[in-house]
Parts: structure tokens; sequence; C-alpha cells
């Protein structure tokens, strides 16, 4: 059973996922988080900086962002995050031409916004990728023949000149989709009327992007989420306002309980006490660390108390088994994105990792966020990326 539970004190709120009484994903947010992840600017180009292949950018929105030369030139692979670089930057772009942007990574205190030229409209269905003629599907979805039939009907539905992303809600849907291909596409149509309203000289925002409970809501399908709980009318009407232009979600009952008892469901106090410790022990008595740098996440697997009854090989197989099940889980609840490089107990057998790097991928296809794993490096570890779910997200 899958429940979404809204705890809203004043202007902050924590939304919490549960199955089955556990903890899969939690977030919070607050009325002045500064997120604007996943919105559409018109932008001013104010410098370009040669030597770093990047350009800053006035969106209007403070700091000047940041766009490098990979986020300009045409995108070929949906797939293949690297991309050869044959043009200068400002063989490109020019200083004080418009450009029309989307923010990929929050500004911070240290650095202002990632943009790219590279816009990602998401639907419930599909995340409508314009100026690229790319159709891919969800590697979630497995079925060859499945894969298949969605390509077509996306390919024979959609606008030229625009790409997109089958989603893995769109598995076994045909009506849906396209009534969806031309949702999305009309909001594009729009974005690209107001960027070009001449009598807007100055960068603004065209696009705001969903907020995180929306966000939940397009990612889950109705046969996934029993019910949502809150404890404040304005969560309660947000929610009815989505039941009423989705149909999917006709049926879907919101429970409103007393906001002193809504987090006492299922001990979530506790649970959400838990998932900021740095050590998590596993059953078998081994456990993991997890430390956040600027640069990457490192996860590092140990033993501990665990000392098996068999081989030594068997010993470490069991433990980083067990191990690869939390980490998979512990990436989701914590929302953890970027580089992640995962410290193993060395494992003499190749089968073995392979077997490891298995599991993980079966683990990671519950979760709802891009995940793309890289394999055991020459020094054995493990690397892999993960994309944020919530960009504003506190841990």
């Amino acid at each position: 059973m899958l429940e979404l539970i809204i705890k809203r004190i004043e202007d902050k709120r924590q939304i919490a996922l549960v199955e089955d009484g556990k903890l899969i994903e939690y977030y919070e947010e607050e009325k002045e988080d500064n997120k604007n992840e996943g919105n559409i600017y018109i932008g001013v180009v104010k410098d370009i900086i040669k030597g770093m292949q990047a350009a800053f950018v006035d969106i209007g929105i403070g700091k000047n962002s940041l766009i490098h030369v990979k986020d300009i030139l045409e995108k070929k692979d949906e797939k293949n995050e690297k991309v050869e670089i044959n043009q200068e930057i400002n063989q490109l772009i020019k200083p004080n031409q418009k450009l029309l942007v989307q923010i990929k990574k929050d500004s911070n205190e240290k650095k202002g916004a990632r943009i790219s030229t590279h816009i990602n409209l998401p639907g419930k269905y599909i995340v409508l990728m314009p100026n690229t003629d790319i159709i891919t599907v969800s590697q979630k979805i497995e079925n060859k023949e499945e894969q298949d039939r969605l390509i077509k009907l996306v390919r024979e539905n959609i606008s030229k000149g625009n790409g997109a992303v089958i989603r893995t809600s769109a598995e076994g849907k045909e009506k849906e989709i396209i009534e969806d291909i031309k949702l999305v596409e009309s909001k594009w149509e729009k974005i690209v009327k107001d960027s070009q309203n001449e009598k807007q000289k100055a960068p603004r925002q065209l696009y705001k992007s969903e907020n995180i409970v929306e966000k939940m809501l397009m990612d889950l399908t109705e046969k996934e989420l029993t019910q949502v709980i809150v404890n404040d009318s304005l969560d309660y009407n947000e929610i009815s306002k989505i039941k009423s232009e989705n149909q999917e979600y006709k049926n879907l009952p919101i429970l409103v309980k007393s906001e002193e008892s809504i987090f006492n469901i299922y001990d979530l106090e506790q649970q959400i006490h838990k998932m900021n410790n740095r050590k998590i022990w596993l059953k078998c008595g081994g456990f993991i660390t997890i430390d956040k740098t600027e640069a990457l996440t490192a996860i590092d697997v140990n033993t501990g108390k665990y000392t098996g009854n068999k081989t030594m090989e068997d010993t470490v197989f069991k433990v980083n088994k067990e191990a690869t099940i939390e980490i998979a889980k512990q990436l989701r609840l914590r929302d953890i994105g970027g580089i992640i490089i995962i410290d193993y107990i060395d494992m003499q057998e190749e089968e073995d990792k392979k077997t490891i790097e298995n599991v993980l991928k079966e683990e990671l296809k519950k979760d709802r966020s891009k995940t793309q794993i890289e394999g055991f490096t020459k020094l054995d570890l493990m690397e892999m990326t993960r994309k944020h779910i919530c960009s504003h997200k506190s841990t």
C-alpha cells in the first residue's frame, strides 16, 4: 500500500511517501525556498569566457547563470552525456543575444544556476524535448515490443522538430499518450510565443516547474497510490484540484487528520530522524556509511559485526549484496543526486561483482529518478549517477 502523507505547519510542509508503513521518500518544502530548477527563462548573454567554453547569462534572478558550450550545441543522444566539442562558444552565441534556457541546477551561495538550451517539459506520459528528433523510452520498460509500439505511437503523433522521452507510466497506454502530447506541446507553443514578445526586453521567467507534490502525482500511477493524508486545507484543495484535472485520480481518497497525529502514523518522526544518520546498520551485522561532499557522495561498505560461517568470499558477498539493497533504498529516501561512488568490500570473483552490479540495477528500478550505473573502476569502486527528484530537499 502506497500512501502520500503531507504535514503542514505554517509555511513549511513535510512530504512523506510511505509503502506498507516504511518511509521510502521524504522532502521538506518552505514557502521562501529558492527553488528554480526546471523553470524556463528568456535570458540575455552577458559575458563569454572562451577559456572555459562557457558564458554568463542574466535570467533575471539575481546572480548571473552559467551555460557551457555542450548545453548550446544540438543534442544528438539523450542517454549519452558526453558531447564532442568541435566549436568555440563565441561562434554559437554573442553578448546581448537573447537565449531561451532552462535551469538544470539551482544556484547556491558560491555559484549561479546552471542552465541549458536543451529544454525538458514534463507531462504525465512523455517529457517533451523541443528542437530535437530524439525519441527514447524509459529503461524501466523492458519489453521490446512495448518499447517499439510506444516509440512508433509517439513518433506518429508528435510535431516535427520535437522529440520526447517516453515515461514508465506510458506502458500499456495509447489515447492518454496522444492527449498528453497535445497538452505538453501546447504549453511549449505558449512558452515560445511569450519568448518572442518584442515589448518585453528584460530577462524573465516564462514557465514555472511543478512543486514536489505535483511531480509525485505526475510520476505515480493511479494503480500505485492508495490514498493521500493531509492536515491542512491548502493541501487538501491542491490535491482536489489535481484530481479534478486528472481523470486517473478521480477515485483517489484524500483524508484529513489533525496536525498533532498525522506523523504518528507508522512512527514517521522516528523514521525521519534515522534517515539522517551517517551510519546505517544492515540486518546481517555489517553497515554502510554515507558521506556527501561538494563534488560527489561516497558510500562505504563494512563487514562490521558480521563474520559469517563459511568462506571469506561468501561473507563478503553476503554483506555487499545486503548493502546494495540498502544503498538503493537510501539513495531514493535521501534523494541523493550527482556522482555517487560506492566502495564495496573487495571481491575476488568477477562473477560476484557482476551479480552485485545486476542487483543494484534491479533495485534501482524502484526509483522514480533517472540513474546511470557506470560499473566497477580499475580500483574496484562502483561509479553511478542519479538525478535529484527535488533540488531543494532538506536533509
